[in-house]
């Protein structure tokens, strides 16, 4: 059975439900603690009333969105 790996660039990218088969325990903790500071990123930002970048997987644009709640795609 092949394990559901991708390349994009020199870096793989794994399937989360494959995270187990690939993944070291400290990989695991290394991806937690990451989502964790994004997280706490954001939520600063929110209440610093800072600018937001995010992505719109539908469009497939990046955009930005103010303290305001308007978006501002960026080209």
């Amino acid at each position: 059975m092949a394990l559901n790996v991708r390349m994009v660039g020199k870096h793989k990218v794994v399937a989360p439900d494959e995270y187990d088969k690939v993944l070291t325990p400290e990989d695991k903790e290394m991806d937690v603690r990451v989502s964790v500071a994004v997280s706490s990123a954001i939520k600063k930002a929110v209440v610093c009333k800072a600018p937001i970048a995010k992505y719109d997987k539908r469009k497939k644009k990046a955009y930005i969105v103010n303290s305001n709640g308007d978006k501002e795609y960026v080209s």
